[in-house]
């Protein structure tokens, strides 16, 4: 079968060729950091949706961040072509409906191509830059700058990009970029923008640069939000058949989308979603905020570590499940009275959530979930967990036992090729997340291995450390010692035991 790319589309031999819109002519006014599935069906579909309008005539050069894999080479070779395919319910009709995105001209990886990174910066028709390297990515990371070297922290490679384009260009106001982070982070905007003027304070350059940045460059707050599952592994065949190609980027996800962003005029001027019928909203996005991060994000991660070491691969198995369907009701429970938001609003959004957890079309891995799991915890759940301790004087069960359950499900058993690998039923997976967690993570269960009564000690540690959590999570009364007694429940009984214990469903 032949494989997506421009010759296909030049060829136009396959069934939806009359829908395809494509020009390879359009300049790339945009760099994205993060190469993923949701960015590939999400923000890069909302560019092409524009574009098929006539509204942003611009294409987006794609950065891998990391070193490794081999998806920006795969991505070349199909020219930046993949298709979105979004199934599920919208407006009370079934969605079923593909379509061939090609807002994306070309992808780079940063460590080996970080030369060509940095001559996009260069380029005079660059107006934006778009992001989403995970909650870890906007974080504060010590390190070294080196001319020609390329960062390792997200907002250190943005640092030396913009650097390096104020430089090339001279540092005229009109060079300044528009950044729109995609990162499910507070604020993540006004964070991102601290964060690369205080790596231009470490690094020592010029304060001219810094005036630059904060005069001329437009750091937005955003939220984002649509289910996207990605690569249809168990299905590919069905799917390229139905096609009539061969697409190794094939993206799932849901109908729904929905953008928030905090901008001035100008911005909203040059990204006219809204015009292309897009689900944006240019306001106040903390209302939107409260509710998606904390009734959609918070199950999410809630959820995926306690399910999977429970037994299942899937979002849809665990509504589908008579235990875990009770723990993600009892999760709701819990966040629901944190939410600063009508009751009836909050009971709406609920029913809308388990809606689209429930979709039958979409197999949202929880292994996927869990990527970068801690600073995901950190963001979508410790403010929930503080503000309900604030609220009732107690700990939330189900909030501190999914605590318990990741720090479980990233305990590594041996380690492949640099990665670390965990084992459930006899059956490896990967352990992905930073590496400063994966650095103490290794540290902390090696003692555990060595001996079980170190549990304690491991959790203590693990929970003290203000470079992962931003602040010493054992000041909050009974944490780590509850904790520690789910984290030992679950390596003497089980996960599925544990589990039916805190819903109240007897053993079987």
């Amino acid at each position: 079968m032949t494989k997506l790319n421009a010759a296909l589309l030049e060829k136009g031999d396959f069934p939806d060729k009359d829908s395809v819109t494509w020009n390879r002519q359009l300049p790339e006014k945009a760099i994205q950091f993060g190469q993923g599935n949701f960015m590939r069906g999400y923000l890069d579909w909302m560019l092409h949706q524009m574009n098929k309008k006539g509204l942003f005539n611009g294409n987006v050069v794609v950065v891998q961040p990391a070193s490794t894999g081999t998806v920006i080479p795969k991505l070349n070779e199909q020219d930046g072509l993949y298709t979105v395919i979004l199934r599920g319910m919208e407006n009370g009709a079934v969605v079923d409906k593909s379509e061939v995105i090609t807002s994306i001209s070309r992808g780079l990886n940063a460590r080996q191509e970080w030369h060509k990174v940095l001559e996009v910066a260069e380029s005079t028709d660059l107006e934006f830059v778009f992001s989403n390297t995970t909650e870890a990515g906007i974080t504060y990371v010590c390190e070294d700058y080196h001319e020609g070297e390329v960062p390792e922290s997200f907002p250190g490679k943005l640092t030396v990009f913009l650097y390096h384009r104020y430089n090339a260009l001279g540092g005229d106001k009109k060079t300044g970029l528009t950044i729109v982070p995609c990162e499910l982070v507070d604020e993540n905007g006004k964070k991102l923008k601290e964060l690369v003027l205080k790596k231009a304070e470490d690094w020592k350059f010029p304060g001219k640069f810094a005036e630059w940045i904060e005069r001329d460059n437009q750091f937005c707050d955003t939220l984002v939000d649509r289910i996207v599952t990605g690569f249809p592994k168990e299905a590919v065949e069905e799917f390229n058949k139905r096609l009539g190609y061969e697409d190794e980027f094939i993206t799932l996800g849901e109908p729904y989308h929905m953008l928030a962003i905090e901008a001035p005029r100008s911005v909203k001027e040059k990204l006219p979603f809204h015009e292309a019928g897009l689900n944006v909203f240019w306001e106040d996005i903390k209302p939107h905020r409260e509710l998606k991060v904390r009734l959609l994000n918070g199950p999410h991660t809630m959820m995926f570590s306690v399910a999977f070491l429970y037994g299942v691969d899937t979002v849809l198995e665990v509504m589908e499940n008579d235990v875990l369907s009770k723990f993600v009701e009892l999760a709701f429970s819990e966040i629901s009275p944190t939410v600063l938001a009508d009751e009836k609003v909050k009971e709406q959004f609920i029913e809308a959530v388990k809606e689209r957890f429930l979709n039958p079309y979409n197999k949202h891995y929880l292994t996927d979930i869990g990527l970068n799991a801690v600073f995901k915890y950190r963001a979508r759940l410790l403010p929930t967990l503080k503000r309900y301790v604030d609220l009732k004087g107690e700990l939330p069960q189900a909030i501190v036992f999914s605590l318990a359950a990741m720090l479980s499900y990233i305990r590594p058993d041996h380690e492949v090729g640099g990665e670390l690998v965990g084992i459930r039923n006899g059956v490896e997976y990967a352990i992905r997340d930073n590496g400063v967690v994966l650095e103490k993570v290794t540290e902390g269960w090696n003692c555990v291995e060595r001996d079980e009564a170190r549990v304690k000690d491991f959790v203590t540690s693990f929970l003290s450390e203000k470079e992962i959590w931003g602040e010493d999570l054992t000041e909050i009364p009974g944490l780590s010692e509850t904790v520690t007694e789910n984290v030992t429940m679950i390596l003497k009984n089980g996960m599925e035991s544990c589990v039916k214990k805190l819903v109240g469903r007897p053993l079987i």
